[in-house]
């Protein structure tokens, strides 16, 4: 058949599909109806439905559509009728009495079965005495039955048992018996089945742990011979539930009652039992026979570990209090275990014995036991080793004596001291209290191991040492100091010096794990050597690159290229086994394979938690063999990622591992001929190589080219010539059919990255077709299986090979192989015996049993999961009849085909669309077709399954567009439904690899397809997940929820929440359950449990999403959850709480006191749990991360700040919406839980407490106490800030813990909450008794002095103490404070210097200079040796120790030497005795390291050291003797201006760029002081003292510019100066660029922020000072740069919309822009003769160009009228006349303001009127009078008009008065002749806006304003001009009889209101008190 007929037939429909689908919609259907409808509507259908569904087990349905058979009929009978029950169950039985043995009556039987079992399981004892007849039936048929109906009839006894209960105890012996063999069968399946079913008869049958109880035991011994990884862990269970049965009481089971006469079991012999597994393999156990045939006389190693997982399971099951009881039991018990000699028969067992035992305690020490408990477990250790140690004989008299028990007592110790290091490094710091302890003598007793004459027990000794280390830093000084010590006093013995120099070098290696290191003292280690040419050679090229020429180079090569040959020679005759008679394998191999072979490779047990031990089962790898004594270097070198315990593989093993890696690195650098060489070597080695040594050798080869192939791949080097091609290639196709799945797989590796390299699709073509050709004639498995997977790596590493014939063929061949049933080579059966050649994995290190040289037996990675050997007891117990029998067919074929077709599904992207249907069909039909047995099956269709939604994951996803959406609806929702079949049957697996992969599936799909999965279903699958005893399970649940969490957490906790009220079982040995903390609460508990760091990392990354997106809404929830986390409680093995309170006294308060504690200082203790599974009290580092998501809870919600910082808006948010939960009520519980952090034994923890508390002080510092005004709320704490602090300062707390506290010091000292300073002197006083003046406290001090007072906060009040500020908090200090602070601040300025490696050559002469500044003694805080450890403290503290020197000297003055420090204080070491200590050398040391941070090439300075710095230049300029000399050098304030300059391009931060122009208007201030100080003396050396002259004029010239006017850039400050300030001008407002980059648009622009408005306006004020730096000619040259930026801020910032009505004119930078353009119209030198005429020029300029931007605009935008108007207003009323008088200016000036006198907006108006009644009032009258006669007219005529007379808002009003108050102006202006006219236009206007009687009444506000008004002026007027008013009233009787009556009402309104203000004031009638005060208070007076 062609590859499209193949594919055409895999892509038909599936009928069974179909049925699968309608039956699972039965199901659903049944629990849906019945809950929603009740049983009538079941009732009615359900005989019809028990018809159809006993039909169809007829029909030989596949595995899982006979398990959906069986729970649809199980479902009927629960919720429905049980008449048809029996008939039921007896056609089922009917059906497994059918003799037929034919395969396809298998399917039936096995669906009767299923259905059985499942209706036994859900129906219980409603079943009746029915279980006999079946129970009998099933016993019977497994004898004669096949491996998938013997794992059937198991699992169905086994749901008898668990759904009959005691009511079948009558056939409970039957069941056992039958179970028995079952236990020991070959298929693994089987044997997990019989092992569930022993396990659930427990709970039913009490005879198996008392009668039967060392005979099940030895049987699970047997179980455990030839298992794989599932079966030990199934066995485990059952072995460590049956031994938990012996010592738990048998509650609730009846059957329990009939053995109270038997002997209970003690505890010894239960253990005793489990010890004879581990120690012999159990009593009667072919003892003997197994062993001679395996070639080992040792213990069967897969029994040991199988023993101990039973060990673990056991005690888990004990629960941890059980634990803490029978700890030291348990302790002596497992560690003499390892000291028995049987467990130790060799080296190698040893170290394998060991490991069991290491794992045994990790997992019950390290994980069931809380931090109180494993403090006790260290305890009981440490007197283990010390009666061990006591046991000793070290006399050499005694010594053969006791050779042999200390011999093997070495083991002991090494398990002791490792388990020990490993709790006490998970204990941290809160481990010193046993360290100190001087009773149990921990170090002592770990010390004394050093002297122990084996090896093994002296290095485990120091590596328990550096864990002590490192987890109890300050413990490293005494330990170097002892072994040193030991060193010295002990040299006579060789022992005491290998112990004492192993610990030395543990301690050493474990410093680079303390935060603070060692001393400099300590740990001097100096290494050095010359390893001959080589290295002479390395040291020439490296130190004297210039002397290399050509020639040199041509010389030097030669030798090179030969000790490069050498040097591969020697590597390929390591790994080639060439002089190794060993056959010795690396232990690389499945490093160098791709992780996605794991399924072929068994690689996935590295990710299970039973690793440890599971390695020592691998075949062809010495992963479990790795001891410390076999590389004792591994002591003092860093531990690999995951592992807790360095284990070093044996030597012969490490030398091959480093040859392989290395030969990766030299094979892309050696010649072609080389590489041809080493690859023919390779192919002859192998052909002379037999048997097992050809493995071990193709083994090592394999690796060692793959090392080769990822070397050229780095390197991005070419393979080579064709004929290296082709020797590599018939290297790797020899080993694609290798009878080794492990070299297959290495060769089809090698195959695809050798066409990666080669990079050519013609050779990448050439070996596909090779593999095309063995595949369609191979007919052997190896064949079939090896080029399947060449052909999928080859996609792997080139993509689709660049041909779609390729990928056609590929897809075509591996969908035929892997549906091809028909071949029994394809499905090769692992149980076929045939006399071939025979397949040996011997090794001098694995020591494993080996099958025998006669047999061929499979692989054991056939079976997953380790060896699964054909054992001798098989073979005698069945015969080998049964192995003729070709019925257990393992599908390996399936196995490798499908990988391969993942491989190419997940490389060929859309160019794999076509083959989706196909190969999802395909994948269906192995789904419901392929038994769960078959394990690897299952896991290739999820591997399958995740590469195809990859492939259509953008098809799944939502369109838009409907036309997109029509289109592709249904094929999606096709695709997508087929993807969930695929997935819930992966879900209803058992297999935990399966799930896995399933899980990440449907994480896949969710991510491209949201809405095809339901997160209501999968989110309780994925909790339950949880708790699986599975790893890979645990990261694939949890990497699922961390991706669901980002998007949808809050639907993910809602959903998890429904399992809150599921029940767990008693008895489960894992288990966690959903309380009211959801499940965050979960993943927090699994924090404590868990030990592999990407799961860590994933439950962080989930809880952070969570908490992001849920916090701010739920804070009650999460702060609660934390706290819970954080809250400390007792643990005792009695269950008793034991209450502890922290009382918080201050200092000299309540002294010999009892206080009460209040709950704001108790320390919080959670509830014990009674139980015998108590939960494990938080760990330190799960407390950690819950104290860093307080911060995190913090910042979420500061991006929604508003009521979460403020108590007044967060109550009344409460009261008025009813709802919301606001931080700011929680204040109290942030500052217990930083409390509680900052105050644990845990530096970590208290590291995190001191940064959360500094968090709250930060963040609610300012918030007031609404109950209180005047008060913060964060007042009524500073007792807890106190008492959280203290011990931050207590002697023995490491400093940088101490630090930490002095950093939140200076947060609560400058945060200004405490008012009193004498409540600051209680923390300050904290502080000085820890630190004194240690270096540590000087940063703390310097932020305390640099903080400003808070005398000026007007919203928060003063101190209680007026004239106090926080400066005087430390003026106690600043005596010696300042010393230290001026000698750190040489100290950094001396370690700013580049160090000599950064320098260029050219720089040579400047490494001299900076040499000798470095003083040879080193600072005054670091020496010589600590320098480069001390520059990043220096870095991180200098910022706020300079303000603080700063602030000091500006205070004290920089002459004041300081005085003699306190008689404590040490005097500070002269650390540059160069330097004296003058003012101007304080002066240039802080100015200079200002320059140097300033100016710093690199941007990485933060933006808080840059804002420091400048505020402490600020301040080092605030005074005038500094500001002196840095004008003693011009150029001094030209670099200052530079770098502020340079400073405004790269920083954006307002504050930063704000007080950039705060130190340039201190730079402007130091130039004008300078100067005038020059032109004083200048002035006096001219002409006498108080004589004036014309030398006044001269004396200008000393400004910038002299007489010419020229002002040279480089040395001009007033250029420098001004280049500032176009910089913030143009980077504020970019249009004023004189270059724009782009042309202006007409859009209106964006008017400048608050923040930029006032640094535009500090620019122009900047600006307006600078002509008087300048002389006349200068300032003349610099005027119309100034005048242009000063009116080009107008034009931006006040550019509006032409609809916009807003008035800009009051807006900061335009302010600023009137303000510098009257101080330039009025400077001085507009006035003087030299420059007057070219000033005056310019300034009609400018006034033309504000003319101009009044005229000009476009469509969209304008200027703001009013702007422009008091602009020319300012020019009009300041500027000469000569130069606004122009009539080219005047003219449009009055139109200017005519036009806004006719605007529409009365603001604009009402702006001008008052504007133009300051120019009517001029003092030179030819200014006003053309204004006066233009623009008055104007204004008279609007009086007149019945807008100003009828006003109907406050603005028309106020335009009315305003037009009044001018006209009333132009009258005082007018001659007396002239001022009756003016009086004639004004009072008819006034008495026009008087009202009559009744119209005030009806008038509104602003009318009867009008009037009143009026009325006034009238009055106003009469008497100031008498006669012109009487003229004017004496003509016109109207206006004098509207006066009359508008005075005669205003007269009576008077008199009205005067008569009520006088009953007003009338006393009332006295009243007496109706309450009389029983107390006399009149005698009271204020004290």
């Amino acid at each position: 058949m062609t590859g499209n007929g193949i594919i055409m037939s895999v892509g038909t429909s599936i009928k069974t599909s179909t049925l699968y689908f309608k039956i699972r919609l039965l199901m659903d259907r049944c629990l849906k109806e019945t809950q929603a409808y009740g049983l009538s509507d079941i009732k009615g259908c359900q005989k019809k439905l028990v018809e159809q569904l006993t039909q169809r087990i007829q029909e030989s349905p596949g595995p899982p559509t006979r398990k959906l058979i069986a729970r649809c009929l199980a479902t009927l009978f629960s919720v429905g009728d049980t008449f048809l029950l029996f008939e039921t169950v007896n056609k089922c039985n009917d059906i497994l009495k059918n003799k037929d043995d034919s395969p396809s009556f298998l399917p039936t039987r096995l669906a009767a079965i299923s259905c059985v079992g499942l209706m036994y399981e859900k129906l219980g004892r409603m079943m009746g005495r029915s279980y006999q007849e079946t129970v009998q039936i099933l016993v019977k048929s497994l004898r004669s039955a096949e491996s998938q109906t013997r794992i059937e009839i198991m699992l169905t006894l086994e749901k008898v048992c668990s759904g009959m209960g005691s009511a079948v105890s009558n056939v409970h012996k039957e069941v056992y018996k039958a179970a028995r063999p079952c236990l020991t069968d070959r298929v693994m399946a089987v044997r997990c089945a019989a092992s569930k079913c022993l396990l659930e008869m427990l709970n039913h049958a009490p005879f198996l742990y008392t009668a039967e109880l060392e005979s099940l035991a030895t049987l699970c011994f047997r179980a455990f011979d030839g298992s794989n990884y599932e079966v030990r862990c199934a066995v485990a269970k059952l072995l460590g539930a049956l031994i938990a049965c012996t010592q738990q009481p048998q509650k609730g089971n009846p059957a329990a009652a009939q053995n109270k006469g038997a002997k209970p079991i003690s505890l010894e012999e239960a253990l005793g039992v489990l010890m004879s597994g581990f120690l012999r393999g159990g009593v009667g156990f072919l003892k003997g026979t197994g062993e001679m045939i395996k070639g080992s006389s040792g213990v069967n190693r897969e029994v040991r570990v199988g023993v101990t997982h039973a060990y673990v399971v056991f005690v888990q099951i004990m629960g941890g209090v059980w634990l803490e009881r029978n700890l030291t039991t348990l302790l002596t018990h497992v560690l003499d275990l390892v000291a028995n000699p049987k467990a130790a028969s060799s080296h190698v067992d040893a170290v394998y014995s060991r490991k069991c035992i290491n794992f045994i305690l990790r997992s019950v020490l390290g994980r069931m036991l809380g931090e109180k408990a494993q403090a006790s477990a260290c305890k009981e250790i440490t007197q283990i080793v010390a009666k061990q140690m006591a046991s000793i004989d070290f006399n050499p008299e005694n010594a053969k004596d006791c050779n042999q028990e200390t011999l093997f007592s070495q083991h002991l110790l090494v398990c002791a001291l490792q388990e020990m290091g490993s709790l006490i490094l998970g204990l941290g710091t809160t481990a010193a209290n046993l360290t100190t302890d001087q009773s149990l003598g921990l170090i002592e007793a770990t010390l004394s191991v050093l002297v122990h004459p084996c090896q093994a027990a002296r290095l485990a000794a120091a590596w328990c040492l550096r864990c002590i280390c490192v987890a109890v830093p300050s413990q490293i000084t005494p330990l170097i100091d002892r072994c040193v010590e030991g060193i010295e006093n002990m040299r006579s013995s060789p022992e005491a010096i290998a112990g004492y120099s192993g610990a030395l070098a543990a301690v050493l290696g474990g410093v680079r794990l303390s935060p603070l290191g060692v001393p400099h003292t300590k740990g001097k280690v100096t290494l050095e050597g010359r390893a001959g040419a080589l290295s002479a050679m390395h040291s020439f090229l490296q130190n004297c690159p210039e002397l290399i020429t050509e020639d040199i180079i041509r010389r030097l090569l030669t030798p090179i290229e030969s000790a490069l040959a050498m040097l591969t020679k020697m590597l390929v005759a390591e790994f080639t086994l060439t002089e190794n008679p060993a056959n010795t394998t690396t232990s690389q191999l499945r490093a160098m394979c791709h992780a996605d072979d794991s399924v072929i490779l068994g690689s996935w047990l590295q990710e299970t938690d039973h690793r440890t031990i599971e390695d020592q089962l691998q075949p062809n790898s010495a992963a479990g063999s790795g001891a410390l004594e076999h590389d004792s270097c591994c002591l003092f070198r860093p531990v690999a990622p995951g592992e807790m315990i360095p284990g070093p593989l044996p030597l012969g093993v490490a030398v091959i591992d480093m040859s392989v890696v290395l030969f990766g690195q030299i094979f892309p650098r050696v010649a072609n001929k080389h590489r041809l060489q080493m690859l023919d070597h390779f192919a002859e080695c192998i052909r002379h190589a037999k048997s097992s040594r050809q493995e071990a050798v193709q083994m090592n080869v394999f690796t060692a080219v793959l090392s080769g192939l990822k070397g050229l791949t780095e390197a991005k080097a070419t393979f080579g010539q064709e004929d290296v091609k082709k020797s590599a290639v018939a290297l790797i196709i020899g080993a694609l059919t290798s009878s080794n799945p492990i070299l297959r797989c290495a060769a089809g590796e090698s195959l695809g990255r050798m066409a990666q390299v080669v990079g050519d699709s013609r050779f990448t073509a050439e070996l596909a077709q090779t593999s095309f050709d063995r595949l369609k004639s191979a007919r052997d498995v190896a064949s079939r299986t090896g080029h399947s997977l060449a052909l999928g790596c080859l996609h792997r590493y080139v993509g689709s090979m660049g041909s779609s014939q390729h990928l056609n063929t590929s897809v075509s061949i591996l969908l035929a192989l892997a549906q091809d049933s028909t071949s029994p080579v394809v499905q090769s059966s692992v149980d076929t015996l045939s006399p071939v050649a025979p397949l040996c994995l011997s090794s001098h290190l694995s020591g494993l049993a080996l099958h025998s040289a006669c047999w061929n037996v499979p692989h054991p990675l056939v079976m997953r999961g380790g060896p699964s050997l054909v054992t001798v007891e098989g073979w005698l117990e069945h015969g080998f009849a049964r192995y003729t029998i070709n019925e257990n067919k393992r599908p390996i074929g399936k196995v490798w085909s499908l990988h391969a077709l993942a491989l190419i599904a997940d490389s060929g992207g859309p160019m794999f669309r076509g083959y989706v249907e196909p190969t999802l069909s395909l994948a269906l039909k192995l789904l419901l077709n392929v038994p769960e047995s078959y394990v690897d099956v299952h896991q290739c269709i999820g591997k399958v399954l995740s590469a195809l939604i990859t492939t259509v994951g953008p098809e799944l996803q939502e369109y838009t567009s409907p036309l997109l959406q029509q289109k592709r609806v249904n094929h999606s929702t096709k695709i997508a439904f087929h993807f969930l079949l695929l997935k819930k049957e992966s879900d209803d697996h058992q297999d935990p690899l399966v799930q896995a992969e399933a899980t990440s599936c449907l994480q896949q799909l969710h991510l491209f397809a949201p809405r095809h999965v339901n997160l209501s279903s999968l989110v309780p699958t994925l909790c339950r997940t949880l708790s699986s005893n599975h790893l890979l399970l645990r990261k694939a649940a949890i990497s699922c929820l961390r991706q669901l969490a980002q998007r949808e957490a809050k639907e993910v906790c809602e959903h998890a929440m429904t399992l809150a009220s599921e029940s767990r079982d008693a008895n489960t040995v894992e288990g966690l359950v959903i309380t009211e903390s959801g499940l965050p609460g979960v993943l927090f508990s699994m924090l404590d449990t868990e030990t592999d760091s990407h799961l860590i990392k994933d439950i962080h990354d989930t809880l952070t999403s969570m908490l992001q997106m849920m916090a701010a809404d739920n804070l009650s929830q999460w702060l609660a959850l934390c706290k819970d986390v954080l809250t400390v409680a007792t643990e005792s093995s009695s269950g008793v709480e034991e209450v502890s309170t922290l009382s918080v006294v201050e200092d000299g308060e309540g002294e010999g006191e009892e206080t009460e504690p209040d709950d704001d200082q108790a320390e919080f203790h959670a509830a014990d749990d009674q139980s015998t599974h108590p939960a494990v009290q938080p760990r330190w580092p799960t407390r950690v991360f819950a104290a860093e998501c307080v911060r995190k809870i913090i910042v979420a919600c500061e991006g929604n700040k508003g009521a979460h910082f403020d108590l007044a808006l967060a109550k009344e948010m409460q009261l008025t919406k009813s709802r919301g939960d606001y931080l700011v009520l929680h204040l109290s519980d942030l500052v217990r839980m930083a409390f509680m952090a900052a105050t644990s034994d845990s530096d970590p923890l208290r590291l995190e407490g001191l940064k959360t508390l500094q968090e709250v002080i930060d963040k609610f510092a300012r918030v007031p106490e609404p109950e209180f005004p005047g008060h913060l709320l964060l007042e009524q704490f500073q007792a807890q800030v106190g008492a959280a602090l203290r011990p931050a300062f207590s002697p023995d707390t490491p400093s940088h813990v101490t630090a930490a506290a002095c950093q939140v010091c200076s947060a609560w000292i400058g945060s200004g909450v405490a008012r009193d300073l004498n409540d600051l002197r209680r923390v300050y006083i904290v502080a000085m008794a820890g630190n004194g003046s240690a270096p540590n406290f000087l940063t703390t001090m310097s932020r305390s002095a640099a903080t400003p007072s808070s005398d000026n906060d007007e919203d928060f009040g003063d101190f209680e103490f007026r004239g106090e500020s926080l400066l005087n908090l430390v003026q106690p200090e600043l005596v010696s404070l300042s010393q230290h602070w001026l000698a750190a601040l040489r100290d950094h300025a001396l370690l700013s210097l580049p160090p000599v490696c950064d320098c260029d050559a050219s720089d040579i002469l400047n490494l001299t200079e900076f040499a000798s500044q470095l003083p040879h003694e080193g600072g005054a805080f670091y020496t010589t040796d600590t320098m480069e450890c001390s520059r990043p403290h220096y870095s991180a503290s200098w910022p706020p120790i300079l303000h603080a020197a700063a602030l000091w000297l500006n205070a004290s003055g920089f002459d004041k030497q300081p005085g003699p420090g306190p008689a404590n204080v040490p005097p500070v070491p002269n650390n540059n005795a160069t330097t004296g200590d003058s003012g101007t050398d304080r002066f240039h040391l802080l100015f200079g390291i200002c320059m140097e941070a300033l100016c710093s090439p690199r941007s990485s300075e933060p933006l808080e050291s840059v804002l420091t710095c400048l505020q402490a230049l600020y301040t080092l300029l605030d005074s005038d003797w500094p500001r002196t000399v840095l004008m003693s050098d011009t150029s001094l304030g030209i670099e200052l201006c530079n770098v502020l300059h340079r400073l405004l391009l790269t920083r954006d931060s307002p504050a930063a760029q704000l007080l950039v122009m705060e130190v340039l208007k201190q730079v402007m201030k130091a130039a004008q002081d300078s100067l005038d100080v020059r032109k004083k003396k200048k002035l006096k050396e001219m002409v006498p003292a108080n004589q004036e002259s014309s030398a006044v004029q001269e004396v200008d010239l000393l400004g910038e510019g002299d007489r010419s006017g020229e002002i040279t850039p480089s040395k001009s400050l007033v250029f420098a100066v001004l280049e500032v300030c176009l910089c913030l001008l143009v980077r504020q407002l970019p249009a004023l660029n004189p270059a724009p980059v782009v042309t202006p648009t007409t859009r209106p622009s964006q008017l400048p922020s608050e923040g930029s408005g006032r640094l535009i306006a500090s620019a122009l004020s900047t600006m307006e000072g600078l002509p008087r730096l300048c002389s006349p000619q200068g300032a003349a040259a610099i005027l119309p740069t100034v005048l242009y930026l000063t009116t080009n801020v107008m034009k931006e910032c006040a550019t509006k919309g032409v609809h916009d009505p807003t008035v800009l004119a009051t807006s900061v930078p335009v302010t600023a822009a009137l303000h510098t353009l009257r101080t330039l119209i009025t400077d001085r030198y507009c006035k003087d003769d030299r420059v007057a005429t070219e000033w005056r020029t310019l300034l009609q300029s400018a006034l033309a160009k504000v003319i101009d931007l009044a005229k000009t605009g476009c469509e969209e935008t304008r200027l703001d009228e009013v702007t422009m108007l008091l602009a020319v207003a300012v020019f009009v009323l300041h500027a000469p006349p000569e130069v606004v008088c122009a009539p080219n200016l005047q003219y449009p000036c009055i139109n200017q303001f005519r036009q806004c006198l006719q605007s529409d907006n009365i603001t604009v108006k009402l702006k001008c009127v008052q504007t133009v009644r300051t120019i009517f009032a001029h003092s030179d009258r030819n200014v006003a009078t053309p204004y006066i006669h233009a623009l008055a007219p104007r204004i008279i005529e609007f009086l007149y008009t019945d807008a100003s007379r009828l006003p109907v808002s406050d603005a028309q009003l106020s335009l009315t008065l305003e037009s009044i108050h001018t006209v009333e102006t132009l009258i005082t202006l007018a001659e007396p002749k002239h001022r009756i006219q003016m009086l004639t236009l004004l009072v008819p206007i006034l008495v026009n806006c008087l009202l009559e009687d009744s119209a005030i009444r009806d008038a509104d506000k602003s009318r009867r304003t009008l009037h009143e008004q009026c009325l006034q002026k009238l009055m106003k007027v009469g008497p100031q001009y008498p006669e012109e008013f009487k003229a004017l009233m004496s003509q016109s009787s109207e206006l004098r009889t509207k006066l009359e009556i508008a005075v005669r009402s205003s007269q009576q309104a008077q008199q009205q209101r005067a008569r009520l203000e006088s009953n007003a004031n009338k006393p009332a009638s006295s009243q007496g008190p109706i309450i009389k005060l029983k107390t006399d208070f009149s005698n009271f007076t204020a004290t």
